[in-house]
């Protein structure tokens, strides 16, 4: 308990000059004012960032009037959940008047009303981890649930019975997944067990809440985690079944473990090559788009499996079946357009690679491969390399060592023809002076046939491709 005070001392340190001023300025007006809630936990663990949730008893009319004059910007966006959120200096400040949020059993949006107390708003709040607050700015701890407990203990409980909380707001059961991924944290038994018998409330929630809880849960340091929480508890069957009807499959090349655990064992490799992805900057970092490839990239196999005669079994094109579905499951939790694409034509084009054997490709066949992939091209690298789960070594080190050589040709062919913006040898508007063409679907046809030309024997120059494109233009 010690390192804890000392832990937390130090974060009153550093945010202190804030808290302390708005503490008095609530307090001069005869308001209570609190910080509450995720940074009190964060404080304790260490882990404080830069964003700051308070609770007061003022109305939200009444915030905006203390914090002007006082923050450098003030935004009311949150202003019907009784929120007004400001800046100062480097601190975003979110100021929520005590409240209540509890769901009619029909509603996909939470009700709002205002609390009177403190202690009744903490009491409503998900989790006691996140039910314990820091009065301002007298900094008197406040704790009526035995949150600093549950932290020490790392467990996740609520303030009161599962039950009710789930019933006032059932995303919460979706935050207890997230908390365990983000936090390493233990769900108690009672809170899987309210989980798994109230896991339908899920389906009132909207998806664009039940998706943001999900990427969350996806990003953060162990989603295996939580994605565990959500198969066991059966929430996952409501909100990604793809997922749980993995489990029910096994893996034709890994028949000791099912597609499910495969899938899991391929996020986490994934995961430690996030640093070969040039968007995660210096260390790596948690990328949506290649972990829920990774997630995804099986998903086609139970529609697609086969049994054969010899007791084998296929899964011929769970490839482009398993593209099909994610496409639908992230339009159906409001994924942006840009992301559902990205991913599913990871899903569709991971199986791609094993073609490649011990190196018999062509040119024109790793061309290809680089085309299809397009600017996805470094993150199919990382799903092609984590897809290998074998536990034979040898089988293992072979498959790198083949991809490692894959890799080396699409670099030096880049860097000869630079791959990645492969085009025809001549434009649309040259196509059409050579054939005497206006522009429509002949254009086209003669732009693909000299665009597989130029895939087939790589750059042929503008003369040697108008050559060709005559010949081909008079065969037709």
């Amino acid at each position: 308990m010690g390192e804890v005070q000392a832990r937390v001392a130090r974060e009153l340190e550093r945010i202190g000059p804030v808290v302390d001023e708005l503490g008095e300025r609530f307090a001069a007006a005869g308001e209570e004012l609190a910080l509450v809630g995720g940074p009190v936990r964060d404080a304790m663990l260490g882990r404080l960032q830069q964003d700051l949730d308070l609770t007061t008893s003022a109305r939200p009319e009444t915030t905006e009037r203390l914090v002007a004059g006082w923050a450098d910007a003030v935004w009311d966006i949150g202003r019907a959940y009784g929120t007004i959120g400001c800046r100062k200096g480097d601190w975003t400040v979110e100021i929520t008047t005590y409240r209540s949020e509890a769901y009619d059993p029909d509603s996909r949006k939470p009700e709002v009303v205002y609390g009177d107390s403190l202690a009744g708003d903490l009491g409503r709040r998900d989790f006691t981890i996140n039910s314990m607050a820091l009065t301002l700015p007298d900094r008197g701890f406040e704790d009526p649930y035995g949150g600093i407990v549950d932290l020490a203990h790392r467990t996740l409980r609520t303030p009161g019975t599962p039950e009710q909380s789930f019933s006032d707001d059932p995303l919460r059961m979706m935050r207890a997944a997230r908390f365990s991924a983000q936090l390493g944290f233990e769900v108690a038994p009672e809170v899987l067990a309210a989980m798994s018998d109230m896991a339908e409330r899920i389906t009132i929630v909207s998806a664009e809440r039940v998706r943001d809880e999900l990427v969350k849960t996806v990003m953060a340091p162990d989603p295996v985690r939580g994605l565990r929480v959500l198969v066991e508890t059966g929430l996952a069957a409501h909100v990604l079944p793809e997922l749980p009807a993995l489990a029910l499959e096994r893996d034709e090349h890994h028949r000791h473990k099912d597609v499910y655990e495969h899938t899991l064992t391929v996020l986490e490799q994934s995961i430690d090559l996030e640093d070969r992805l040039p968007a995660a900057g210096e260390g790596g970092g948690p990328d949506f788009v290649a972990r829920f490839a990774a997630l995804m990239h099986d998903v086609g196999k139970p529609r697609t499996r086969r049994f054969l005669a010899d007791g084998s079994v296929t899964f011929h094109h769970h490839d482009v079946v398993g593209a099909k579905l994610t496409r639908k499951r992230m339009q159906a939790l409001r994924f942006s357009r840009d992301q559902t694409e990205a991913v599913a034509t990871l899903v569709e084009l991971h199986l791609r690679f094993h073609g490649y054997g011990s190196g018999e490709w062509t040119d024109s066949a790793v061309r290809r491969y680089v085309r299809d992939a397009g600017p996805l091209l470094p993150w199919l690298h990382v799903l092609t390399r984590a897809d290998c789960t074998t536990r034979n070594q040898r089988k293992a080190e072979r498959l790198r060592r083949t991809y490692d050589e894959l890799e080396d040709r699409i670099e030096r062919l880049s860097e000869e023809e630079e791959l990645a913006s492969i085009r025809p040898d001549l434009d649309g508007n040259q196509i059409m002076r050579l054939l005497g063409l206006g522009p429509g679907r002949e254009v086209g046809e003669a732009y693909r046939y000299l665009l597989d030309l130029r895939l087939e024997e790589g750059p042929l120059g503008e003369d040697v491709a108008a050559e060709r494109l005559r010949a081909w233009w008079a065969a037709r």
